[in-house]
């Protein structure tokens, strides 16, 4: 398949992406301007500020984002998508420990306050971003219930795999992986893609695993702006390329990935990643965000609550309930309530998450428009057959009818005086 294209911002333009309730595209990584929520009656909207993955690595001084003055007025396009208001009557991630590896989480943010074991700079989020991805595994809403996270009752293990500005470090996030494994954290999420692979990634992930827990990875970075990467030819980022890894991307409303992602292999799942909101590590605001970060961490989040749910299945089988249960699509869509509410049989023998060598590069597709039609197909079908059934039953009943005379049935067989 093609590397993603330019298509992606022309399928969401207008009065759908209005209804949706999102922006078009994810956030640029190293800038974070004001961001406006569009409303479904196309009236202006509300303005919230945009949360980044990262801050300016140029700058001369480092200037963490500020708080934000806004709060949002409604739930967002996402957790109407994956469902968690049903999901939350079935499995709200009690616990279960989430390690969050990114930019560090603040322990006392709203709707996290008692949930968060941050050690030294784990404590210090100064981008934002890592407080923000902690909010939609684990976070309460506070006083927006309806802008929880996925597993509400989860705690999440703060750890950093970044420098304060949100730069990602190899050593950092084996680092991380390794204390996550020695917690027993039985998710583990990844926010960050590293470009290399090496012995000490692998060695770290491999012990993860070995010792039960589920990896959920970045499947790439963010790209520094959106635009020209389509030049960029499609390789593999790490940990997600590891064997065992559920490797994530981001998507849009319609199924797509955002504009100007940068192509990758063999991703497991995508979930919503553009107009996301959620808090920071400051004030009681809200933010936008977006990008494969945030896809990761609903990611990790379902699967907190799939463990909540079924404490008994293994990693494996986790794994396998988050991608027999996602929506089909070039790359499956995460379905947070159906992976913890679904029965699954006995696993097919197929190719699951890990089997990344060969794969070949993916995008999303927008299906909504095929499934339309396919649903409208089937039923002009079935009234058709019914039309033709009806004609036939009625010849065939007229020509009995003639035979007899048009007299009834029971009578057929007499004769008049």
């Amino acid at each position: 398949m093609k590397p993603p294209g330019n298509g992606a911002a022309r399928l969401l333009s207008g009065a759908g992406l209005a209804a949706a309730l999102l922006l078009p595209t994810a956030l640029p990584a190293q800038a974070a301007p004001p961001s406006r929520v569009p409303a479904a009656d196309g009236k202006k909207g509300q303005e919230l500020p945009g949360m980044p993955s990262a801050l300016d690595p140029e700058a001369d001084e480092v200037v963490c984002t500020p708080a934000s003055r806004e709060t949002a007025k409604k739930q967002d396009w996402s957790r109407q998508r994956l469902d968690l208001d049903r999901l939350h009557q079935h499995s709200t991630g009690a616990g279960v420990t989430v390690a969050l590896i990114g930019t560090g989480v603040a322990p006392g943010a709203a709707g996290l306050k008692g949930r968060v074991t941050a050690d030294g700079e784990a404590a210090d989020d100064c981008v934002g971003s890592g407080t923000f991805l902690a909010g939609l595994i684990a976070g309460t809403g506070g006083d927006s219930p309806r802008l929880a996270g996925v597993s509400p009752e989860a705690k999440i293990l703060a750890l950093r795999g970044t420098d304060r500005r949100g730069k990602a470090s190899a050593d950092l996030v084996v680092d991380a992986l390794r204390a996550a494994t020695g917690a027993r954290a039985e998710v583990i999420a990844v926010a960050v893609a590293l470009p290399r692979q090496d012995a000490a990634l692998s060695s770290a992930v491999a012990e993860a695993r070995r010792l039960g827990a589920v990896v959920v990875a970045a499947a790439a970075p963010d790209p520094p702006s959106r635009g020209g990467s389509d030049e960029i030819p499609a390789r593999t980022y790490w940990p997600a390329g590891e064997p065992g890894v559920l490797s994530v991307a981001d998507m849009l409303p319609g199924g797509v990935r955002p504009d100007g992602s940068l192509p990758t292999y063999g991703v497991d799942l995508a979930a919503p990643g553009a107009g996301v909101v959620s808090g920071g590590p400051r004030g009681t605001g809200h933010y936008l965000g977006g990008g494969v970060p945030v896809a990761t961490a609903y990611a990790a989040g379902a699967v907190a609550a799939v463990r909540a749910a079924h404490p008994d299945d293994s990693p494996e089988d986790v794994v396998r309930r988050l991608t027999a249960t996602a929506y089909p699509a070039d790359i499956p869509q995460l379905d947070a309530y159906a992976a913890v509410t679904s029965v699954l049989g006995e696993p097919a023998g197929s190719d699951g998450p890990g089997d990344k060598a060969g794969a070949e590069p993916v995008t999303v597709r927008d299906t909504a428009a095929t499934d339309r039609a396919t649903g409208r197909a089937t039923l002009f079908v079935l009234l058709g057959s019914a039309a033709v059934l009806a004609v036939l039953w009625a010849g065939f009943a007229l020509s009995r009818a003639r035979a007899r005379g048009w007299r009834p049935a029971g009578a057929a067989g007499t004769t008049s005086d």
